[in-house]
């Protein structure tokens, strides 16, 4: 008798710690078919991922008593048409989240890699979400040989060794910043600064972020480039539409790629719309202006798109975009941008423009 006494107590007390402790496994899978035209014509299969990027991850929270709670993030980045990983990498690699932390009513600190919240206040107001051929090219990390020297800066979507803060909502506003550790001989190689405000309240939201990523010139690597961004965004929902907006600005600094001492700056503001169509679809339209100005040469690119997305269900959906970019004065070495995520190989035309026509399937899990 004492024994199932003491059995019963101990499942009630593993039952009582397994209800303040939850782990949740979650993802995306998302695969289409890609057209590219410029100097070629290229068509695939979409790996990265036209509407939301395909992923695989773990979160969990563990209730700590008096308001407080440990958390953790692993996610990793997948290809949907070859099983393998987008992000350059082999296997299953959480390179997209790697964090463990601590929250309650002072916000949450977390330790790791993760999406910077420059990146995040600002991003949102791409109308394509940053993500397919749609999507801005003011984020991207992904560059193809054919692209002039401030694009391959590849702004600092996540940052590694890094000490992340995101503060409580006060009445709408949020705060964060990230330190992220060069880990070099020299305390300031490779290391990244970033901050962030933002503001949500009813149809209004606005965004502004700040970053700073010194380049590894104390070891002789590759990654030579000091790069300084700033971002402000917003958006408003009138109900029938959802108008956003924002503009961005990166000054890049080369002590190793060319003559030292080199300097770029690559500007880009984009005006979006998105509107829901009956009680399933939503259209999607946006315009971005790029500014590239390099070695005394401006290159200048505007770009057109318009895309639907139709929810089958709440996890899954439909999707069809299609992009046109043109670089109005490709640079003197025949470089130009290109839309983001264009099938490698089709490079531009003679007049410097490039279509792009994707469609595709999402799931979510």
């Amino acid at each position: 008798m004492k024994k199932s006494l003491i059995a019963l107590a101990v499942l009630a007390a593993s039952g009582a710690a397994m209800a303040q402790s939850s782990v949740t496994l979650y993802g995306v899978l998302d695969t289409g078919l890609t057209y590219s035209k410029g100097e070629e014509s290229v068509y695939g299969m979409t790996h990265v991922g036209g509407n939301v990027n395909s992923r695989l991850g773990f979160r969990g929270v563990e209730d700590l008593g008096n308001g407080l709670k440990a958390t953790f993030n692993l996610e990793s980045g997948l290809s949907a048409d070859n099983g393998g990983n987008y992000m350059n990498e082999s296997g299953l690699t959480f390179n997209r989240t790697s964090t463990i932390g601590l929250a309650g009513g002072f916000g949450e600190v977390r330790l790791g890699r993760m999406l910077t919240s420059s990146y995040l206040a600002v991003s949102r107001y791409d109308a394509f979400g940053d993500t397919g051929i749609g999507a801005s090219r003011a984020w991207s990390n992904w560059v193809s040989e054919t692209e002039p020297f401030a694009a391959l800066g590849a702004y600092p979507t996540r940052a590694s060794n890094a000490i992340s803060y995101t503060s409580p909502n006060f009445s709408g506003f949020k705060f964060g910043g990230e330190y992220a550790f060069g880990e070099q001989q020299k305390a300031s190689d490779s290391r990244y600064i970033g901050v962030s405000a933002t503001y949500d309240n009813g149809p209004l939201s606005l965004g502004l972020g700040f970053d700073r990523i010194d380049g590894n010139t104390n070891n002789g690597t590759d990654f030579t480039i000091d790069q300084t961004s700033w971002q402000l965004g917003g958006g408003y929902n009138f109900g029938v539409a959802r108008l956003l907006g924002f503009y961005k600005e990166s000054k890049f600094k080369d002590d190793g790629v060319g003559a030292a001492g080199d300097s770029a700056k690559f500007k880009t503001f984009g005006l979006g719309v998105t509107a829901p169509v009956g009680a399933a679809g939503e259209v999607r339209a946006s315009y971005n202006h790029y500014r590239d100005s390099d070695a005394g040469e401006t290159l200048k690119a505007n770009q057109l798109s318009l895309g639907y997305v139709h929810n089958l269900s709440k996890r899954t959906a439909l999707y069809g975009t299609y992009a046109y970019l043109k670089n109005k004065n490709k640079d003197g070495d025949n470089l130009g941008l290109e839309l983001n995520g264009a099938m490698p190989g089709a490079g531009l035309s003679d007049s410097g423009a490039q279509h792009g026509l994707q469609v595709g399937i999402r799931h979510a899990f």
